[in-house]
């Protein structure tokens, strides 16, 4: 039996996730230690939760997850709204290094799936399906390929292997992110610098020295409905000239532009940039959006692919510390913008840039901003993985 949750109740189903998790990280130090997101440890639990009502009595959960991929458009053209040129400028030798890690870790991370694939005996096809197509590439990706994989590759079931690899990457990608900040932070004595805002989010030891009242939350949320509109017709133009972005990645552009532009032609304009309203918007944004992603998974649809999944996603996660801890940290200059982006890159290269994002808002918020890393991981994410993405699986579902 299936009950459909409408986007209505699919919402406030979050809200109530964001607050379980956020309780139980309040009283948890381990998981506030290792820097683990409120929202990750609610949707992880509500995930639980529904895979025990199915297996108790049958009941599917089917939410409607329509608001989440608002909020995320909201949640990333606020980024944009807070970005200034010298952000940029200052992330132009580190967003080239991420790149070049990147598009080495997509071959990388093929490589150890068709390895994994090769020792239990499965087809090269399923540790495609378990590398970039379905962790880096995410479910867009994954289910993309199926088709063409299950056609061509002898894999009947690759779309519910790969949907299932990228919900458990979904998860795993939650969970190390804070812990691999936590080691390198300790292990290198690291912190944020002081003086400098925060890109999202209020810190934890904020103080309350600003005002947030309806006129301030009316005034974010008018200026990212301005982007987003406008960004919305910037991903139609793109769209006709047939390069597909997602919209979130037109909207976040526009705000960027908006937000470097418009101060500087009308400077007795009052622009939201880097005010506590605005990351009001920002966390309430993201909060919701990884707890509304993390309780809609389907955990009973992995269950029959548990032991061959869990053997390659665990050699995944394995690979994904040690390529960070050892090589990513070190390339991106070992400093704590280095270790902030360690944390964003376990959630971007085994789950989602969201997860991503809020692995490093969770460290970031305990140990000081690191604007630079909000500007170059989205950037990286959005522009390159995917173009070079389908090159690197078509590749390796020739060999």
């Amino acid at each position: 039996m299936i009950f459909e949750v409408d986007s209505f109740l699919a919402l406030t189903v979050g809200i109530i996730v964001f607050f379980v998790g956020m309780n139980i990280n309040r009283r948890v130090a381990f998981l506030r230690d290792y820097n683990i997101p409120e929202p990750v440890t609610g949707g992880i639990l509500a995930s639980l939760a529904a895979l025990t009502l199915f297996l108790g009595t049958g009941v599917e959960l089917n939410y409607d997850l329509a608001i989440r991929d608002v909020l995320l458009v909201y949640f990333f053209t606020s980024i944009g709204i807070n970005a200034r040129i010298s952000d940029l400028i200052a992330g132009g030798k580190p967003l080239a290094v991420l790149l070049a890690l990147t598009l080495a870790y997509i071959v990388f991370q093929n490589i150890v799936g068709v390895s994994a694939a090769a020792l239990i005996g499965q087809p090269t096809a399923i540790g495609v399906l378990t590398g970039s197509a379905s962790l880096i590439g995410g479910h867009g990706t994954s289910i993309a390929w199926a088709p063409e994989i299950a056609a061509n590759h002898g894999v009947p079931n690759a779309l519910e292997i790969g949907v299932a690899s990228a919900t458990l990457g979904l998860v795993i990608a939650s969970l190390l992110g804070g812990p691999i900040a936590k080691y390198l932070l300790s292990k290198h004595q690291l912190s944020g610098a002081s003086g400098v805002e925060p890109m999202v989010g209020i810190p934890h030891d904020a103080e309350d020295t600003e005002q947030i009242n309806h006129v301030s939350l009316m005034a974010v949320i008018l200026a990212l409905h301005v982007a987003i509109i406008l960004g919305f017709f910037l991903n139609q133009a793109v769209a006709a000239m047939g390069l597909n972005l997602p919209l979130f990645v037109s909207c976040l552009l526009v705000a960027i532009a908006m937000s470097n532009a418009l101060p500087r032609v009308f400077p007795r304009l009052h622009w939201p940039a880097r005010t506590k309203a605005l990351a009001l918007v920002s966390d309430f944004s993201l909060g919701l959006f990884i707890a509304m992603s993390l309780m809609g998974m389907q955990l009973w649809s992995i269950a029959g692919l548990a032991g061959p999944l869990f053997f390659i996603l665990a050699l995944q996660a394995i690979a994904a510390v040690l390529f960070i801890v050892f090589v990513l940290f070190r390339m991106m200059g070992g400093g704590y913008l280095a270790a902030v982006l360690s944390a964003g890159f376990a959630g971007f290269s085994l789950g989602a840039t969201p997860t991503a994002i809020a692995n490093m808002t969770a460290v970031t918020k305990s140990h000081g901003p690191a604007p630079t890393a909000f500007i170059i991981l989205p950037l990286v994410g959005a522009f390159f993985v995917d173009i070079t993405n389908a090159f690197v699986i078509q590749f390796f579902l020739g060999l």
